[in-house]
């Protein structure tokens, strides 16, 4: 982590440095299955492999930030947008990112890029209308926070193995049937790579939801530390997370696959999935985080 005056928090950092490295075995291993299974291809197997990785960890957080709609904004067009920005990077000693807003009237924030000198801080339309400054301010740090503890990029990173892998069966399959021509192994083959797609696809699955709750709680306990007013953050939270009910379900949907992302999962609560596999942790658990925060600041 960059030296900032946001908290540093060895528990994230361990599970990234876990996170990262159990993704990358199990991107080595799906590629080495690929291989065995269709050693025609190899060759092919290898360029796309490399290609696609070389390309997720460089335009990862570009395909992102398009595909939930970040503009880049100028201070001109939301001048109280980017002095909030302004303000807290100069609290928290760290290089101002990208300021970019997302035409939605779903309330939320995003924070994406592979390095800080790479980061967009995104708020969408919806979320600038509903929140007060003080509030405003809580959900920026909680982003910038993200950005400082480099989390973002692990995520960014991370939450693309699941694609890469479906892409590159679909690909290897093409090349190996080509090359292998129809035998009796061909049925097998078609068989066993989506079954190993599907496994690596599923705990890739579980590990990025794991680490996506941890860091969320470590993002609000930053930004109420950073700031020193947790309420603040916590009236934010009951804010977003009670306005997503009354928000049309055909735009909560659209913006859910990027929940992994988001300030607060864009589902209505009675959506929310299990503990196991939700990207953040329940609203109860960051609001009582915030209120043990805000007691030990009071008592300092």
């Amino acid at each position: 982590m960059n030296r900032t005056r946001f908290a540093p928090d060895r528990g994230l950092s361990s599970r990234m440095v876990v996170t990262m490295f159990l993704i990358g075995l199990l991107y080595v291993v799906f590629v080495g299955v690929l291989i065995t299974l269709l050693r025609g291809a190899w060759p092919l197997i290898l360029i796309i492999a490399g290609g696609l990785f070389i390309a997720q960890f460089w335009f990862s957080d570009k395909i992102a930030a398009f595909s939930m709609g970040a503009r880049e904004v100028t201070p001109e067009e939301f001048p109280q947008l980017h002095g909030v920005v302004d303000r807290l990077c100069a609290l928290a000693d760290m290089p101002k990112p990208r300021v970019a807003v997302a035409d939605s009237d779903v309330p939320n924030a995003f924070a994406t890029g592979r390095n800080p000198d790479k980061a967009i801080v995104c708020a969408t339309t919806g979320l600038l209308r509903r929140l007060e400054p003080e509030e405003l301010e809580g959900v920026l740090a909680h982003e910038l926070s993200h950005v400082a503890h480099k989390d973002v990029a692990v995520m960014t990173i991370a939450s693309f193995l699941g694609v890469l892998a479906g892409v590159i069966t679909r690909i290897a399959l093409w090349g190996g049937f080509r090359s292998r021509g129809n035998n009796q192994n061909a049925a097998l083959v078609a068989l066993l790579i989506p079954l190993v797609s599907a496994v690596i696809y599923a705990i890739s699955f579980l590990l990025t939801r794991l680490l996506s709750r941890y860091r969320e709680l470590s993002a609000d306990r930053s930004a109420a530390q950073l700031t020193g007013r947790p309420s603040a953050l916590a009236s934010a939270l009951t804010k977003v997370s009670g306005t997503m009910a009354r928000i049309p379900t055909e735009d909560l949907r659209k913006a859910e696959p990027f929940n992994a992302f988001y300030f607060a999962p864009a589902i209505a609560s009675k959506e929310s999935l299990s503990n196991l596999l939700s990207t953040h942790p329940t609203l109860e658990q960051r609001l009582e985080q915030l209120g043990r925060i805000s007691t030990e600041l009071n008592e300092a």
